[in-house]
């Protein structure tokens, strides 16, 4: 229960937030707040999953054991994946720690790979293209980017990339919120 009671604190610290925001946010009292996180009180399950969803985390966050941080990307650990209904082939390049808000990766387009959906989520994504180019839309605009460019743009806007060239191409990807 101590380490459940550390870990609340600790966000709502790190967060910025005051005991009397973390009330608002779930209409839990700032005494007993204050109370759960000097120990002095027990916790029920929903009072806990109140917490978890005002600071935007799963309930489990409170019971995992801490991993070590890391920090650095080595190489040789960079593993290429593709995510089920997307042709492009993705290398994460971040690192682990909690709360963390960027997700970089490394995306590879096939030649001429052409769009398969749209997407749009609460966030940004921004993209430079290391070799080749890349077709953006974005809303109801085309944006045509080559080595050396970069698009920024909200991701609220529906929006998807193709691969013009008969060659492959090499993006470098950050998003928020990180979403896979």
């Amino acid at each position: 229960m101590d380490e459940i009671c550390l870990k609340i604190k600790e966000l709502r610290t790190r967060r910025g937030l005051t005991l009397k925001d973390l009330s608002d946010k779930t209409e839990l009292s700032v005494s007993f707040l204050s109370q759960i996180e000097r120990g002095t009180t027990s916790l029920a399950i929903n009072s806990l999953k109140k917490i978890a969803d005002a600071f935007d985390v799963n309930i489990t966050y409170f019971f995992e054991t801490p991993k070590k941080e890391k920090y650095v990307v080595r190489k040789k650990d960079q593993r290429p994946y593709e995510v089920k209904g997307l042709e492009s082939v993705y290398t994460r390049l971040n690192g682990e720690f909690p709360n963390r808000s960027l997700a970089p990766f490394v995306i590879k387009l096939a030649p001429n790979q052409k769009k398969n959906k749209s997407f749009n989520f609460p966030g940004e994504e921004f993209y430079y293209v290391l070799k080749g180019a890349v077709v953006f839309t974005v809303g109801e605009d085309d944006y045509f980017i080559r080595e050396g460019d970069s698009i920024h743009f909200p991701s609220e806007l529906p929006h998807y990339g193709e691969n013009p060239l008969d060659e492959e191409t090499l993006l470098l990807c950050v998003i928020t919120p990180v979403i896979f």
